[in-house]
């Protein structure tokens, strides 16, 4: 698909979300280093851990207010008070006012999660079953692409002139409203007055809706045991290879477990980057579901062999095999995902999908205590079998559902 074929309002998605996400990839990463050096390890800790929840629940009352009221609105909106939020912040960081800034970092977390939905939504509404694969690898490099440029700018600015990075981050983001008002096409959300305890009830309903829907939840919850796998990439991996990693040298450059996992995380990026068009190439010759199948196979191998090697060779060559299973995979599986979702609930819909990304954070932090009880070997057992259940639940969700319909057609 050329990039001249892709309708306007993708384009803005894709462009702005490219910005956005760079945008907090140069500062997400080091949050929480600025709030231990700001306060202490307990605050920082407890303090990020209470925006975790609030981001998930504010993000499913963004989903509620995307089926209801204008998206357009919404998203200018709310990252309005986004850029206002980052110049506050900036302004604190020049007079030294950590206590407003965590204040500002918290309306910035509520404000981001309450229009993510309705950027989701949006890309589902002007994409077509034809062409949403083929916009889901355009989107998924560009994510990848926008955590590359973020965490760089983020890591090369952080020490050296944090208040440059924040004043960077502060234009880009006052920059997004101003694109999604003029760009942006308008969608009309029929309203209608309610007592606070009636919205209340109707977003309870609204969710009720989503999750009667049983292939949907297989979905969502298969989703969530399948990125379980590479969430934990950042917990128990991370800890293994700092403790048990031998440290080798190659021309003089020591490489230690800290440094085995940021080439292993390099490598993962520099892939999507590279080669992201070429897989979709390869995918594109057979159906959905064998290259969903297929990624997900190749991905379970990879991170099954990565959770308990202690091999540079075997850990970057499995990545290699993690990675093009991601690739294959991870278009249809947002695609087939997307078309599931009912035209009037989509945001709510969108919303209530993110219980993936919440679930597999939880479960990838529980792989720290459960690895303190099982052997390596045995977590490689455990990180398989996990991914094995969330290809069932995907797999039964999408296509049995499918064949299901097709014979009562039939009959």
């Amino acid at each position: 698909m050329k990039w001249k074929e892709i309708p306007r309002p993708i384009k803005v998605r894709l462009i702005t979300s490219f910005f956005n996400r760079s945008v907090s990839f140069a500062i997400m990463p080091f949050m929480a280093l600025l709030f231990v050096k700001a306060f202490n390890a307990l605050i920082a800790g407890v303090f990020l851990i209470t925006l975790v929840c609030l981001g998930y629940v504010i993000g499913l009352l963004g989903g509620y207010l995307a089926d209801r009221f204008s998206r357009k609105q919404l998203l200018v909106l709310t990252s309005s008070i986004t850029a206002g939020m980052f110049l506050t912040m900036t302004l604190c960081l020049m007079m030294d006012q950590m206590i407003v800034f965590m204040v500002a970092y918290t309306i910035f977390t509520v404000t981001s999660n309450l229009g993510r939905p309705a950027m989701s939504a949006i890309i589902i509404d002007a994409t077509t079953p034809e062409n949403r694969k083929a916009v889901y690898a355009l989107d998924y490099w560009l994510i990848n692409l926008s955590i590359a440029i973020g965490t760089a700018i983020g890591g090369w600015l952080y020490v050296s002139n944090q208040l440059l990075l924040f004043w960077i981050l502060t234009l880009t983001s006052s920059t997004l409203p101003i694109a999604y008002a003029i760009f942006l096409e308008d969608t009309k959300r029929t309203w209608t007055s309610q007592r606070l305890k009636l919205v209340f009830v109707d977003i309870f309903q609204s969710y009720q809706i989503a999750w009667r829907d049983r292939p949907f939840v297989k979905v969502v919850f298969g989703t969530m045991c399948i990125l379980a796998a590479e969430f934990s990439m950042g917990s128990y991996v991370a800890v293994r290879l700092a403790d048990s990693f031998e440290p080798m040298s190659i021309n003089d450059w020591a490489i230690n477990g800290v440094r085995m996992f940021s080439l292993i995380q390099i490598e993962n990026t520099l892939i999507v980057v590279a080669l992201t068009f070429m897989i979709q190439r390869l995918a594109s010759r057979f159906s959905n579901k064998q290259a969903l199948l297929g990624g997900l196979l190749l991905y379970m191998i990879g991170y099954a062999v990565i959770t308990s090697s202690n091999s540079m060779t075997l850990l970057l060559g499995f990545m290699l095999l993690a990675t093009f299973g991601e690739l294959l995979y991870s278009p249809v599986l947002n695609t087939e995902q997307a078309n599931m979702m009912p035209e009037d609930q989509r945001g709510a819909y969108s919303a209530f999908a993110g219980t993936s990304f919440a679930g597999a954070d939880f479960m990838s932090r529980s792989t720290i205590l459960i690895g303190s009880l099982l052997s390596p070997f045995m977590m490689s057992v455990y990180i398989g079998l996990v991914v094995c259940v969330g290809c069932f639940l995907v797999y039964t969700g999408i296509y049995v559902k499918e064949t299901l319909a097709l014979n009562q057609k039939a009959s």
